[in-house]
């Protein structure tokens, strides 16, 4: 969260991903003047751990977190990318009433993966 680049939203996540190996890879969101262009940082985390391990990962849990202490759980981008590399993944945020977690299913019912 310490490094996301939110020049026009001030909003800072971060997002740690910890694989069934047991690695952990980090993540925060990085902005864009064209808006379509930024990251979030679940995807961030996710696709650094692609770009060293290759695509074969897969996610036991992730957590989310931003700098307000406000609601924040993973977009729907953010929940078919989770899905795509953890259809059994955990995933952890900050809800209305304080920290949750929730099983990727519950939170992308309907998710698919093309294997």
């Amino acid at each position: 969260m310490r490094n996301a680049h939110a020049p026009y939203s001030k909003f800072r996540v971060g997002s740690a991903i910890l694989l069934t190996s047991g690695e952990i890879f980090k993540g925060c969101n990085v902005e864009n003047a064209s808006y379509g262009m930024t990251n979030c940082a679940e995807r961030t985390a996710i696709f650094s751990a692609v770009a060293q391990l290759g695509p074969k990962i897969e996610i036991r849990a992730v957590a989310v977190m931003n700098d307000r202490g406000v609601a924040c759980s993973p977009c729907g981008a953010c929940r078919q990318v989770i899905y795509e590399f953890g259809p059994d993944a955990t995933v952890f945020f900050e809800g209305a009433n304080g920290p949750k977690q929730a099983h990727i299913t519950e939170l992308l019912p309907e998710g698919f993966r093309l294997q």
